[in-house]
C-alpha cells in the first residue's frame, strides 16, 4: 500500500514527519508522499526518520511531495507534485510567492475577524497556532478564534467565519495552476490536480494544463464516491494521464488507520507513478 497525500505540522496537518513515518511503518505501507502546502521544509525530517528506521530493517520510500494551492477562474484549484527537487529555483519563485501571499491573507482576515467579527484576534495570535517555519492558512486561523471563544469547534469557525461566503473571509491572491504545474515540471517532478471532484471544470483545465506539463488526477481520494473515482479515472485514460491518490491526512495519529481503510487504490498506481517519472528522466537525459 501507498498513501501519495498526507501533510504535517510543518502546513496545517497536526503530526510531525517523524509521526507520519512511523504510521506508515504501522501501517506496512510501501511508500508516503508527505504534501505540505506551499512548502517543502517536512521533507528532510521525514526522509531522515526514514533512512533511521531502514536501518533497522524497515524501509520505506518517501516521495518528495509538495501541494500548491492555486486560483483558477475564481476557483480555489490544488496543484500536487511528486518527486520535485525541493531546491529548484522555479519551484521555490512558486513557493515564496505563495507565502507571502498567505501572510497578506492571514493579516487581512485578523482585521476583518476584529472589525466584522467583533473578534480580539491579531495576525500573532494565527502564527501563534503554526508551526514556526511552517506555512499559515486558514485551519490555524480556525483554531485562534476556537482559543478566543469565537466558536467551539474548528468546523465552526469554518463555518461562520472561514467559507467564502463569510464576511470576514479573504481570498487569498495566488499564481494560477498553469505557473505552479510549469515549476513542478521544470523541478523534475510529476503534477498532478488534487482531489477534481471538487471542480466541475476540470477536464477543461486538464487540457489547458498538459500544455504545462500536467501529468495526473488524483482520481482516489476520500471525498471521491466510487462513481466519481471510475470517472476521473477514465478521464485520465482519455486524455493520457496517470492517476494518484491518498488519504490528505491531516489529522491526529489515532485516526490516521480509518483514514487509510476509506482510500483503495490499486497496487497499479504506484507502478503508474514509478513509470512517470522514469519517462520524465528519459526525456530530460534526451534534452540535455
Amino acid at each position: 500500500m501507498i498513501d501519495l497525500h498526507m501533510h504535517t505540522v510543518f502546513s496545517d496537518g497536526s503530526v510531525l514527519p517523524e509521526d507520519l513515518v512511523q504510521l506508515a511503518l504501522d501501517n506496512k505501507l510501501e511508500a508516503i508522499a508527505i504534501t505540505d502546502h506551499d512548502t517543502t521544509q517536512s521533507l528532510c525530517h521525514a526522509q531522515k526518520a526514514a533512512t533511521e528506521r531502514a536501518i533497522e530493517g524497515q524501509p520505506l520510500e518517501i516521495i518528495p511531495g509538495i501541494e500548491l494551492n492555486t486560483v483558477w477562474k475564481e476557483k480555489e484549484v490544488h496543484i500536487l507534485g511528486y518527486y520535485i527537487d525541493p531546491e529548484n529555483s522555479s519551484l521555490q519563485a512558486v513557493i515564496n510567492a505563495h507565502r507571502e501571499s498567505r501572510v497578506i491573507q492571514m493579516q487581512e482576515m485578523a482585521q476583518k475577524l476584529k472589525i466584522k467579527g467583533k473578534l480580539n484576534i491579531s495576525f500573532e495570535d494565527i502564527v501563534r497556532q503554526a508551526s514556526e517555519t511552517g506555512t499559515i492558512g486558514r485551519p490555524h486561523v480556525a483554531k485562534a478564534i476556537v482559543e478566543k471563544g469565537g466558536a467551539q469547534t474548528i468546523s465552526q469557525a469554518f463555518s461562520k467565519y472561514l467559507n467564502p461566503k463569510s464576511e470576514t473571509y479573504v481570498r487569498r491572491k495566488t499564481v494560477p495552476p498553469h505557473e505552479a504545474v510549469e515549476a513542478i515540471y521544470e523541478s523534475g517532478g510529476i503534477a498532478v490536480i488534487a482531489h477534481p471532484g471538487d471542480m466541475e471544470i476540470v477536464e477543461e483545465l486538464a487540457e489547458d494544463l498538459m500544455n504545462y506539463g500536467l501529468r495526473g488526477l488524483e482520481a482516489y481520494h476520500r471525498s471521491h464516491s466510487p462513481a466519481l473515482i471510475e470517472f476521473h479515472c477514465s478521464l485520465a485514460e482519455k486524455l493520457g494521464l496517470i492517476v494518484t491518490g491518498g488519504t490528505d491526512f491531516h489529522g491526529l495519529v489515532d485516526a490516521y488507520s480509518k483514514a487509510l481503510e476509506r482510500v483503495h487504490m490499486p497496487p497499479a498506481v504506484y507502478r503508474e507513478l514509478h513509470a512517470e517519472r522514469k519517462r520524465l528522466q528519459m526525456s530530460a537525459f534526451k534534452a540535455s
